[in-house]
């Protein structure tokens, strides 16, 4: 069952969750993916809520994204199993699937493809409409060197955001 929420009552729960990590899920061509997101916001922009999500250029999500320009954003009201974020956020979907290695259980969206995830709860349906890569160069030189330090794994691989209209918010009950 799903409890449609206020998403404005419930943004600075969802603001501070993202902080610690939340879940952002895809799927295209039968695959549903999942991983920690720790950057997002939320806002209106062109009269519309949105969820405004950062994903790597390097991240399997990103591909099934670009599929499929819809997402679910799945945050946890209570603690959360600390593995599922670990996992989620370590572990490619090209490697393995995450959501059957974590039992995760998933719920049909009610506007999007995408499922929600019933260990977290508190679900955004977003799709997207607009997208920007955000290139090195326009970064500034701290932000750069802490987040794209060169000769890294991260070096040269930055985030694509995503604005989400939300066009769901609501609680998954029992």
């Amino acid at each position: 069952m799903k409890q449609y929420i206020d998403l404005w009552e419930y943004a600075p729960q969802i603001l501070s969750a993202v902080s610690k990590g939340v879940l952002l899920t895809t799927q295209a061509d039968g695959e549903v993916d999942t991983m920690t997101i720790g950057w997002g916001h939320l806002g209106i922009e062109w009269y519309k809520q949105i969820f405004v999500a950062y994903v790597r250029q390097s991240r399997h999500t990103k591909t099934l994204l670009d599929k499929n320009p819809e997402f679910t954003v799945n945050v946890p009201l209570e603690a959360v199993d600390k593995n599922i974020i670990n996992v989620c956020g370590t572990k490619s979907g090209r490697d393995m699937d995450k959501i059957k290695e974590l039992n995760l259980t998933l719920v049909p969206g009610e506007t999007v493809s995408v499922p929600a995830i019933a260990q977290l709860p508190l679900t955004l349906e977003c799709k997207v409409i607009f997208k920007q890569d955000q290139p090195l160069a326009d970064i500034d030189k701290e932000s750069r060197g802490r987040f794209y330090k060169p000769g890294t794994p991260n070096d040269g691989d930055f985030h694509t955001a995503y604005y989400g209209e939300i066009t769901a918010a609501y609680i998954l009950k029992d």
